[in-house]
């Protein structure tokens, strides 16, 4: 699947909504970025916590569905999240995912996000369940 082809199926679900934009994929790997908008961030004009988890949420499952064999699908069981930074509205994030284990029933995947001076924000970890499609 390419960045194109993903890039339409998130379109009209939330991280379409939150403007998540895919820069780089490969099976170990994907970048995106997504814009800071004002509806994004807490009272203080700072990306609020849980955009940076959905952010980063994203990355995984996508590294996931590119990953998954015929037939089966994902969902995420576990995610760990810890804040370092924030990112202030109107600049841009950056979040680099890669997986630390692509198995059968599993996939982890470690996500960085960064701000727009390269200032690590947080690192979220996740575990996906690969499970039958239905």
């Amino acid at each position: 699947m390419d960045i194109a082809t993903l890039q339409d199926r998130l379109a009209p679900i939330f991280p379409g909504l939150m403007g998540v934009r895919l820069t780089e994929l490969s099976d170990q790997r994907v970048v995106a970025e997504m814009t800071v908008r004002p509806d994004l961030c807490t009272a203080g004009g700072i990306l609020h916590g849980g955009a940076f988890m959905a952010f980063a949420d994203t990355l995984g499952a996508v590294g996931t569905v590119i990953n998954l064999p015929a037939g089966k699908r994902t969902t995420t069981t576990d995610s760990s999240t810890k804040f370092i930074a924030g990112a202030r509205v109107g600049s841009v994030v950056t979040g680099e995912s890669v997986a630390l284990h692509r198995g059968r029933s599993t996939m982890v995947w470690q996500t960085m996000i960064r701000n727009a001076d390269g200032k690590l924000c947080a690192v979220v970890t996740q575990t996906q369940l690969v499970l039958d499609a239905a």
